[in-house]
């Protein structure tokens, strides 16, 4: 995530808990908006721990570049 050809304008994350080596840990990734006038969009991005808690959340503004050939 988000893979070749994608250049991260704008990230801002907030480390709310600590993910421990070799802990399990489920991500959310959200589309928040996309413009019409260029390859850009906004993401919701999220990690929790396997009790289910909050750990680094927050969002980032991506650039997506079609790739020579692709």
């Amino acid at each position: 995530m988000p893979g070749a050809g994608t250049v991260f304008l704008e990230i801002a994350w907030k480390f709310v808990k600590a993910v421990g080596v070799d802990e399990a840990i489920t991500g959310r990734v959200e589309v928040k908006k996309l413009r019409p006038d260029k390859p850009i969009c906004k993401i919701e991005t999220s990690l929790r721990n396997g009790q289910g808690e909050l750990c680094p959340t927050g969002a980032v503004a991506v650039l997506t570049v079609p790739l020579q050939g692709a």
